[in-house]
């Protein structure tokens, strides 16, 4: 099943402010948060659709990909809250609620009482693909370090919190006290700490390692365009989650053809006569060659369009052509024979332009 539109999720239009935003989604989920609808299977996954729909549209980068490429740009490897845990969705809480907001008095703060994992960081790399790889999509594997949880790390639950992740307190309102929650000043939120770890381990228990995944790029992506794969960026301390692989689209130069927009743009040069008499030629295509038919009396300019022989638009709003724009040589030597030949031909008036002719070329010449 095709995922929903993230801004019909929200509620909200693509104009809509961050605060507008995060307004729509506060409001969705105090609406179907699983502390409110126990069992409720549906509120749970509106509840994760919810959450997917804010992670895109209140990362402004994340957000402009959406705008750009709609939901193929968010994922070469899959992507979305249906791929969150839970504990991903309630660490967006702090920011969305406040550690000591309202919201944490009703569901026990960001996470019911949970203790709380720390996300990883995302990692960005680049990837060079060429024309023909653009358009047709293509599966690549590539190689990177990222930062992971170290075995024979050891930890201790955290004493100032009690593994709850979370410290209450107690604050005297106009209302009467009210209890809140925010997360451990200590374990940050974690409900523990380290106790030992291996020496070749940082701070956080985790080490370096290199990783070798495969990444499925769809066709028709573009220069500059980022995927995003979720979770396989660097792991949070305390088994936190891991952060995003960001992937950068490098175009490699085509020898012949160059793309703008869901175009191929192909310029073919012809001799004089072929210009004159007709021909049937090949050109190159991202299909491999074609013959094309070259009409007689050709002007210098004059484009055809190949149907269908472009990049396929990545939200399905079909395919782009390709152009041949025919210019015509002008020698710049000839030998005595070859002038002889261009003077008598210079003579008939077939060789000149008619004042029609002339009135459209000059009409022309104004413009530039």
């Amino acid at each position: 099943m095709s995922k929903r539109d993230y801004y019909d999720v929200l509620g909200v239009s693509r104009s809509s402010s961050a605060e507008e935003i995060k307004k729509a989604y506060r409001k969705l989920a105090i609406k179907f948060h699983p502390d409110k609808n126990p069992g409720d299977k549906e509120a749970e996954e509106n509840f994760k659709e919810a959450a997917e729909a804010y992670d895109v549209l209140s990362n402004p980068e994340k957000k402009q990909r959406y705008d750009q490429f709609g939901h193929a740009g968010m994922g070469a490897g899959g992507g979305g809250a249906h791929g969150f845990s839970m504990d991903d969705i309630f660490s967006q809480f702090g920011d969305v609620f406040g550690d000591d907001g309202v919201f944490g008095s009703f569901f026990g703060g960001g996470g019911g009482g949970r203790s709380r994992r720390s996300v990883g960081s995302n990692i960005r790399i680049k990837i060079k693909l060429t024309l023909p790889e653009m358009k047709s999509g293509v599966e690549k594997t590539v190689k990177y370090r990222r930062m992971v949880q170290a075995e024979g790390v050891k930890y201790a639950t955290c004493k100032q919190c009690n593994g709850s992740g979370a410290v209450r307190r107690v604050q005297n309102t106009f209302l009467g006290q009210m209890a809140t929650n925010s997360p451990c000043p200590v374990c940050s939120g974690m409900g523990k700490i380290i106790e030992s770890k291996p020496k070749d381990a940082n701070e956080q228990g985790l080490i370096s390692q290199e990783i070798e995944t495969s990444i499925r790029i769809p066709g028709g992506v573009a220069e500059g365009m980022q995927l995003s794969m979720n979770g396989k960026g660097n792991y949070g301390p305390g088994g936190g989650a891991a952060g995003d692989l960001i992937v950068l689209v490098e175009g490699i130069p085509h020898d012949e053809l160059t793309r703008e927009d869901n175009n191929v743009v192909f310029h073919l040069w012809l001799s004089f006569t072929q210009a004159t008499l007709g021909d049937s030629i090949e050109v190159p295509t991202l299909d491999g060659k074609v013959r094309i038919k070259i009409d007689p009396g050709t002007q210098p300019g004059k484009m055809l369009r190949l149907k269908g022989k472009g990049f396929p638009d990545l939200n399905g709003y079909g395919t782009g052509d390709q152009l041949v724009v025919l210019n015509v040589y002008v020698p710049t030597k000839v030998s005595s024979e070859e002038k002889a030949m261009l003077e008598k031909l210079n003579e008939s008036d077939n060789f000149k332009p008619s004042a029609k002719e002339k009135s459209f070329f000059d009409k022309l010449k104004d413009l530039f």
